[in-house]
């Protein structure tokens, strides 16, 4: 059985989140910082009226800060039909992925970054990493 998930980066590795669960991606929308909110919340974005909050998956999966002249994409998703934004470096493609290529998170991992992660497909050049949404948001 196959699986469909849109691609982006983070720090050169691949992520992907079940397309399903994805409601659009944006670029360059202005973020509102909350006062003495986490370091993972980026902040508030305003989508055409409806107010989201938006995660820096770089700070939520402890990866090194995002060089400033690079602004983030947005993966708009909805967890239990809520919209919320991820902040990630770019956004890849939709790639259909089989079961038989699923594999438990790789040893490499550790930490957040073991914790958010369902586990990995092998591609034929690399590695993709499935993201778990719900804890993604949770954390």
């Amino acid at each position: 059985m196959s699986t469909r998930l849109v691609t982006f980066t983070l720090d050169d590795r691949m992520y992907g989140v079940g397309v399903g669960a994805v409601q659009e991606v944006l670029r360059g929308l202005p973020r509102t910082r909350i006062p003495l909110a986490p370091q993972t919340l980026a902040g508030l974005i305003n989508l055409r009226g409806q107010v989201l909050s938006a995660v820096d998956l770089r700070e939520q999966l402890q990866l090194p800060p995002r060089s400033t002249e690079h602004e983030p994409m947005l993966v708009v998703i909805r967890v239990a039909g809520e919209p919320v934004a991820f902040l990630v470096d770019s956004i890849g493609s939709v790639v259909d992925v089989e079961d038989d290529q699923f594999e438990s998170p790789p040893d490499t991992l550790s930490g957040p970054s073991r914790e958010l992660i369902l586990g990995a497909y092998k591609l034929d050049d690399q590695l993709l990493l499935a993201l778990d949404v719900d804890r993604a948001v949770a954390a």
